[in-house]
């Protein structure tokens, strides 16, 4: 059967198989097969109600592929982009923000590798951190390299 003649449900479905789907990226996809109105959310709740759509494991498929790249911020700042419960997105904010300081120096190292020679150097690989969503004060710590913990 081609992915064009798909029902709405068998179209989710094969989306949900590839990976995990927050509720509004999968509502933006299926936006443009919908027939009649509210069938989008019906279908979304009938798969939330099956176990098919689940909020939880959205945010643990999003932790799991990028928090060794990413800082806190920039998480938090998806997650919520994704509609989520307040409470789910201050949960993992909380896992994530004890390991932070060691996923950036991990990301740093993996980038740099050596301390910066210059003041230029140094704010070059600050401003790397800063716009993977690491804190100014775990930048801070990981570039000048102090506080090894």
């Amino acid at each position: 059967m081609s992915f064009e003649k798909l029902s709405l449900k068998g179209r989710a479905l094969k989306y949900l198989a590839a990976r995990e789907h927050s509720r509004v990226e999968l509502r933006r996809k299926l936006q443009p097969h919908e027939e009649e109105a509210g069938q989008i959310e019906a279908l979304l709740d009938e798969l939330e109600a099956a176990g098919w759509l689940s909020a939880e494991r959205f945010v643990e498929s999003v932790l799991h592929r990028k928090a060794a790249r990413f800082g806190t911020a920039r998480l938090r700042h998806e997650l919520q982009g994704h509609g989520l419960p307040a409470e789910a997105v201050a949960d993992a904010v909380g896992r994530l923000q004890a390991s932070e300081l060691e996923r950036a120096r991990a990301v740093w190292q993996r980038k740099f590798g050596a301390p910066a020679a210059d003041a230029a150097g140094r704010a070059k690989q600050m401003r790397f951190l800063a716009t993977r969503g690491f804190s100014g004060e775990v930048v801070r710590r990981v570039v000048q390299g102090g506080d090894e913990d």
